[in-house]
């Protein structure tokens, strides 16, 4: 019997499990905010590009700025 008590209390006082679900949980949040830090780096890109472009286009008479064609 006091075996399997101290079994139990071992198991309730160990803390590996916890800090494990806490290291997961850090490193979702980690990488939720690097995806929404480099989209949002994309988007500010694109859109300095494409400022490029119309100020090219309205100065110089570009007919097109798209470099796929």
């Amino acid at each position: 019997m006091k075996k399997l008590l101290n079994i139990a209390r071992t198991f309730r006082d160990d803390e590996d499990g916890a800090a494990m679900v806490e290291y997961s949980i850090l490193i979702g949040i980690i990488a939720v905010a690097s995806i929404a830090t480099i989209a949002a780096i994309g988007v500010w890109v694109s859109d300095s590009f494409t400022g490029l472009c119309d100020g090219l286009t309205a100065a110089e008479g570009v007919a097109d700025c798209d470099a796929t064609g």
